[in-house]
């Protein structure tokens, strides 16, 4: 049985025009700050690809009590203030705690 959760922040900008800088901004200072704040083991992005104007971000953790941890966190009121300072209101944000259920299964060769 696979025990890692995620903590999934799914953001949607208000203008699709934004997206080349979000994801430049995203990329080379957010995930990386993310990542090492919460003690993640590991952070990955997406975009939508039925909606271009919908990012998620993805961030790994050994166990689910390790990512509800970090919602409370001042870790992540530090990064909220600073995503909240460079986006204002043109980005809102979404958290959900996933943790992985069964296990995970291959295609036959």
């Amino acid at each position: 049985m696979i025990n890692n959760s995620y903590l999934m922040v799914r953001a949607v900008l208000t203008e699709t025009t934004d997206r080349p800088r979000f994801d430049r901004w995203y990329e080379t200072e957010h995930l990386p700050d993310a990542v090492a704040g919460f003690g993640a083991m590991r952070g990955w992005r997406c975009w939508s690809r039925t909606d271009p104007s919908v990012h998620y971000a993805f961030y790994e953790f050994p166990d689910v009590t390790r990512a509800q941890a970090v919602l409370g966190s001042p870790e992540l009121q530090g990064l909220v203030a600073e995503f909240d300072r460079v986006w204002g209101s043109r980005v809102t944000r979404t958290r959900d705690i996933l943790e992985a259920a069964g296990t995970p299964k291959s295609a036959p060769d």
